[in-house]
């Protein structure tokens, strides 16, 4: 009976023993193996692993992307004016070795990464004017200036076993006080910008209707050429003809004859009958009933 009880406690203290010498590593996970308060191992594979049971403990830590919303900070630009920045960072454990030596918890390490990115921005945003950071420019200019201050930050970060793998800005901001003045700057920004374009459109017009006046002008003088170069070998063919209609006395004389009875028709149209004709002419021998 005591033989039994015996084997009994001996394969329970195995047991327990055997449980207490393993640990599993998930895949997102660094486990660091801990004697006597001294890290002595640090895993980052996947799977079952072992210790020595009741001496050495084991503490883990995320190898995954963490995200941390930093509280909004107010920066100064090289022109004297306030800005509050509200930005996040996405950071990851690089070290878990250095990283629970020189902070120990996650809280602690965004404490940290708080301060010196605060540090970066400021540094960052008091190189630079207002206006180069709200404008209409290409968004890829501020991307420069945001990749500069996670690499600044990056660079800090490694001491404490931390890699920072990106410094987002959400938004930038201004104080009430700066609110008026900005939009008052942007409000006159668009009014050059649409003067601008409707002096270019005004001068685009202009030269449309000079060149659109020029064509007319030629078309018009050209034309006018043609008329006069039309009427006048109409007047030249006319006389031609009226040449070879009357090309004997007799013709002259008849066709002078009609062009004074035309005149005499002309003078008796009005309200004065009187006329006054040379004796010797046609046209008093006619009406006087002579020759």
């Amino acid at each position: 009976m005591k033989k039994g009880i015996l084997i009994a406690v001996i394969a329970l203290v195995l047991i327990i023993g055997a449980s207490s010498s393993m640990y599993t590593v998930e895949e997102n996970q660094y486990a660091c193996t801990f004697r006597f308060s001294e890290i002595v191992n640090t895993v980052d594979e996947a799977g079952l692993h072992f210790k020595i049971p009741f001496v050495d403990t084991v503490k883990y830590f995320s190898k995954a992307t963490m995200l941390y919303d930093i509280p909004p900070s107010e920066v100064l630009t090289s022109d004297k004016q306030n800005m509050t920045v509200d930005c996040y960072i996405l950071w990851s454990i690089s070290d878990p070795q250095q990283f629970y030596r020189a902070l120990g918890t996650t809280t602690r390490a965004e404490e940290r990464l708080n301060a010196i990115t605060y540090n970066a921005l400021k540094n960052a945003m008091g190189r630079l004017a207002q206006a180069d950071i709200i404008n209409m420019n290409d968004g890829a200019e501020r991307n420069q200036i945001y990749d500069s201050i996670a690499t600044t930050v990056d660079a800090q970060a490694v001491s404490y076993g931390i890699h920072v793998e990106d410094v987002k800005i959400k938004q930038f901001d201004l104080p009430d006080s700066n609110l008026n003045a900005v939009y008052s700057r942007m409000i006159s920004e668009r009014n050059q910008i649409a003067e601008k374009y409707t002096a270019d459109g005004y001068y685009e017009a202009s030269i449309i209707r000079n060149d659109v006046d020029k064509q007319v002008n030629i078309i018009v003088s050209n034309a006018q050429a043609e008329a006069a170069k039309q009427e006048a070998e109409g007047e030249a063919e006319y006389m031609r003809r009226l040449a070879a209609a009357y090309n004997s006395q007799d013709k002259k004389d008849f066709y002078e004859f009609t062009l004074a009875l035309d005149a005499l028709k002309q003078s008796l149209t009005g309200d004065e009958k009187t006329i006054i004709l040379d004796r010797d002419s046609a046209l008093a021998q006619i009406l006087l009933g002579a020759g």
